[in-house]
């Protein structure tokens, strides 16, 4: 039978499209549930400012009569303006071991990207312009991901190729074994040296903490970055109050110098490993007491940005982070750290990161094809 392809528009459509997973993943023991309402807040532009950016659609394959793939197709206006560029973006694709429907998703999104003028094709990106769902997982695919990165059946990335797309941009992750020795001798002499501070995030001043983030952003984001600009200030507010629940304070660090912030980063637990028992992807009626049993035994870390102001790059301001992150790891009872997701491109970070004693061991693949 024929894939045919309709848009997301009725209660019914939104449930399907927001389970699906299950029927790709339910036997998978490496794949980590989601929380089925943190999923219809991500596709809700009430609750995900980046959907106000630009026209969006959610859309379903069926094939047999029953679902079988999901796409979304977006416009970042706000991102395509401020880098000249005309990109559209695919995010939370997901599709059956059946090549015509997938072929079926990537038409219809194509097709409603040229209709608003674009002339690329990228993905599969953040639904929340965050660290989240970023490219295909390329290997490792025994092991559960980390904390809100990307997991996908092996034959997606030959799908994605098959279609025409090619490579835009591999992000790598780290392992960290945060008890291997580090040099702290080396690190404190810079920090006396150049007389910055690093201090853990304050949330009781979590506004003024901000603040100091948004400028830290404003300068350090690289402007050949092609697909990403710092984040507006509400923007910002709206990412804190959404992570705030699974923040550990003593985890986020911002650096100073004579109170000018110039470096920041976030680390937060593996809350991966408490999801994974959430096989339902629901918190009630007893998802809950599994939420509660395993989120005390959480025994890993996500670092997921570390951003420092051009002047200080190489002041030992990124490796004085590490130090106190993996002092604060061992101090809680942590026992291993993932960096991630770090751009191929980025070779700075990637020297700190390797220098600190990160292990590249898993890679996540951003495609795009021209329309």
């Amino acid at each position: 039978m024929a894939v045919t392809v309709h848009e997301v528009n009725n209660e019914k459509d939104l449930k399907e499209f927001i389970s699906f997973p299950w029927k790709i993943y339910c036997n998978n023991p490496a794949w980590a549930p989601p929380l089925r309402r943190e999923i219809k807040r991500t596709i809700n532009p009430r609750t995900n400012n980046f959907l106000q950016s630009g026209p969006f659609r959610l859309f379903l394959a069926i094939k047999d009569g029953t679902v079988a793939g999901r796409i979304m197709a977006h416009i970042d206006q706000k991102t395509n303006t401020a880098k000249g560029r005309k990109d559209g973006y695919i995010s939370l694709f997901e599709s059956i071991p059946d090549y015509e429907v997938t072929t079926a998703l990537f038409d219809r999104a194509a097709a409603f990207h040229r209709k608003h003028g674009m002339t690329s094709l990228r993905g599969p990106v953040s639904p929340t312009n965050g660290d989240d769902c970023r490219g295909l997982l390329l290997n490792d695919f025994n092991r559960p991901p980390v904390l809100m990165n990307s997991y996908n059946p092996p034959y997606y990335p030959e799908f994605f190729t098959r279609y025409g797309f090619r490579k835009q941009l591999d992000l790598y992750a780290y392992h960290f074994d945060v008890h291997v020795p580090r040099t702290p001798k080396v690190v404190e002499y810079a920090r006396r040296r150049y007389g910055y501070t690093i201090d853990p995030i304050n949330l009781a001043h979590l506004e003024e903490e901000l603040l100091d983030i948004k400028q830290v952003l404003d300068e350090a984001m690289p402007e050949d970055w092609s697909n990403l600009i710092p984040p507006d200030l509400n923007d910002l507010k709206t990412m804190a109050k959404n992570l705030r629940p699974l923040v550990d304070p003593n985890l986020i660090f911002i650096a100073r110098h004579k109170g000018r912030p110039i470096g920041f980063n976030l680390t937060m637990p593996d809350y991966n490993q408490v999801l994974i028992h959430l096989r339902s992807g629901k918190l009630f009626p007893v998802g809950w007491l599994y939420y509660l049993y395993w989120k005390r035994r959480i025994d890993g870390l996500r670092f997921f940005v570390l951003f420092v102001i051009p002047e200080y790059r190489k002041k030992g301001v990124s490796a004085a982070i590490f130090m106190e992150t993996f002092s604060a790891v061992q101090k809680h009872g942590y026992r291993w750290l993932e960096g991630s997701t770090i751009g191929e491109i980025n070779r700075q970070m990637r020297n700190d990161v390797e220098r600190a004693g990160g292990k590249h061991y898993r890679t996540y693949r951003i495609y795009e094809k021209d329309l």
